[in-house]
């Protein structure tokens, strides 16, 4: 195909996709709209519906009911369609919401920390493929029926359900009675308002799920994450099927296996089980050479690649720039991982932006850091968008239309955020935003914090490698709940005598043991014995060397002579403070 011709095809089909998006515009309005769209028939004409009705079956009484739908949208959401069943027959009844949009690329989870009661009203949609969970309560509501409700109106829900069989079991399960209705008496005081605080989850593969936010939710207490779905949950969804996609699936998994095996491996031996023996050397990562790996989309399974590339930032550290485009369904990411140890503490790193020229400034922020900007107020909590490497402006557009897109959804052009949308809400919002846009065009000075407990961020220094006196670099000791999330309190990795890993160091290793440990007086004197005996052996060396040099070069001191006052003067307590 020439380029005329590609071009042509591609203006096409913006063109279509454009004129789909009107079409659907016009469906898909909000109640407000089309309450204020709605015309009084006149005498003698057809009145006009603001909902479609369809004559369905009663699956009670299997006669015919009526089922009525409204095409609308949910504000900080998306389309939505609201259905009902009615039946006159039997008068059964019932109502769910479905996702009128297509599955998302990612699934979503959001967290939300109830502490006060206005936190009962927020909106809840959850989709027939979402699974609600209360995280005191160990309560799990799975998959289902979707629900277009609040807070108050789920637990509501929950606690009738609970209720409703609770006369039943008591009599023929008495020991069930009593479990649940704990359970119970806990729900009864959360709804109350007398059992704060405590958290609620919405876990939904396809992305077609959502609570609520507040422009006045503090640091953690309203976060959504975005993962890749599992190929479980992909051909649960019907994303996948067939015998092209069970191959698939299957090589997914003999790739999976392939490479947690290689994990355990160093690069060369990876290099050379991939490869062949002698090949380490030849297959280097260069910098700044692309790689591309075989993969599976996580969007619809089918084979991707991966494009890899090795970036060395300058006075900070090597790291790994990572892409994903699938040809065939169109899902994209990119992210950025950095290498190296854990070290001891994590880094806050404060930069101060006093000028348009501080934007230009080349910026890293790891999937594990925490940004604020406390002029705004901003903050973006770790794992929301991901490892990112871009620059001030870059970054803070970036959180500025991801927000907007959540608050005002993608297709709100007038930014209205919906009829529904409470006016303080909404001139927060609009508040919110004037400042981060401020923020964005450097009309304003701000602080940039950078919280990493892994210090894997970084901020361009404009004076390096000299400070720079606009950025602050501080180190911190993490918290016990950010040392569990990393998954440091598990980690093992020494090895001891008997072949198992342990998280001690076994003596001889070269890692001290934490202070007060029964036995850190005797590791440091078989550390201060492994010392002197490589002392020794470097001694002879030179020794060596210096005769065969000549006699005006041997003049080297034992050392033993060294050692002497600590070997013949020093209590164990000792040698491990003069060894250090």
């Amino acid at each position: 195909m020439s380029e005329s011709a590609q071009e042509d095809y591609d203006r096409c089909l913006q063109e279509a996709e454009e004129e789909r998006a009107e079409q659907r515009a016009k469906l898909f309005l909000p109640v407000g709209e089309k309450v204020d769209g709605f015309v009084i028939a006149e005498e003698g004409e057809d009145a006009p519906k603001l909902v479609e009705e369809i004559e369905s079956l009663c699956m009670n009484c299997h006669e015919n009911g009526i089922t009525r739908m409204l095409l609308t949208k949910i504000p900080y959401f998306r389309e939505i369609i609201l259905m009902s069943f009615s039946c006159e027959h039997c008068n059964f009844s019932n109502c769910e919401v479905q996702a009128a949009g297509e599955i998302q690329l990612q699934g979503a989870r959001y967290v939300l920390k109830m502490g006060q009661l206005p936190d009962m009203e927020r909106q809840i949609v959850k989709s027939d493929s979402a699974v609600f969970r209360i995280e005191e309560v160990d309560l799990e509501v799975p998959a289902g029926r979707g629900r277009l409700t609040n807070v108050e109106g789920i637990l509501s829900d929950i606690l009738r359900d609970l209720e409703k069989p609770q006369k039943r079991r008591k009599q023929e399960d008495p020991e069930l009675y009593g479990k649940i209705d704990a359970v119970v008496q806990r729900l009864i005081k959360m709804m109350s308002g007398s059992q704060f605080p405590y958290t609620i989850s919405l876990d939904d593969p396809t992305g077609n799920s959502w609570i609520e936010p507040s422009p006045l939710d503090g640091a953690g207490k309203y976060t959504k994450t975005e993962y890749a779905r599992t190929l479980e949950q992909n051909a649960s969804l019907g994303l996948s099927g067939g015998d092209e996609e069970t191959e698939a699936i299957e090589a997914a998994e003999n790739e999976e296996a392939k490479r947690t095996k290689m994990a355990e491996l160093g690069a060369d031996q990876v290099i050379q089980a991939e490869l062949g023996p002698g090949t380490a050397e030849v297959y280097n990562i260069v910098d700044g050479q692309m790689y591309s790996l075989p993969l599976h989309c996580p969007g619809c399974t089918k084979p991707a690649n991966m494009n890899i590339q090795s970036v060395n930032i300058p006075y900070f550290k090597q790291v790994i720039i990572t892409a994903v485009v699938c040809t065939h369904c169109g899902y994209r990411t990119n992210d950025v991982k950095t290498g190296g140890e854990y070290p001891d503490k994590g880094q806050r790193i404060i930069l101060s932006v006093e000028s348009s020229k501080d934007l230009r400034r080349d910026i890293l922020k790891s999937e594990t850091c925490c940004l604020k900007i406390p002029e705004c107020p901003l903050e973006v909590e770790p794992g929301t968008m991901g490892g990112r490497f871009t620059t001030v402006e870059g970054l803070l557009t970036q959180v500025r239309d991801d927000l907007r897109g959540n608050i005002y959804d993608v297709d709100d052009i007038k930014g209205t955020g919906g009829d529904s949308m409470p006016s303080s809400d909404k001139a927060a919002w609009d508040e919110f935003f004037r400042k981060l846009d401020g923020a964005i065009r450097g009309e304003m000075k701000y602080t940039v914090v950078m919280e990493d407990p892994l210090g894997n961020s970084y901020v361009q220094s404009f004076f390096a490698p000299d400070p720079d006196p606009q950025i602050t670099i501080e180190e911190y000791t993490r918290t016990a709940a950010e040392e569990d999330d990393l998954g440091l309190n598990d980690m093992k990795t020494h090895m001891n005598d008997e072949g198992d890993y342990v998280k001690t160091a076994p003596i001889g290793s070269g890692a001290p043991l934490p202070a007060g440990h029964e036995f850190a007086a005797e590791f440091a004197v078989a550390e201060t014995s492994l010392a002197h005996a490589s002392a020794e052996r470097q001694w002879a060396k030179e020794q060596t060397a210096a005769a065969s040099a000549g006699p005006a070069q041997n003049g080297g001191l034992h050392p033993d002579i060294a050692m002497l006052n600590i070997k013949s003067n020093s209590s164990p307590e000792d040698v491990a403070t003069n060894s250090s």
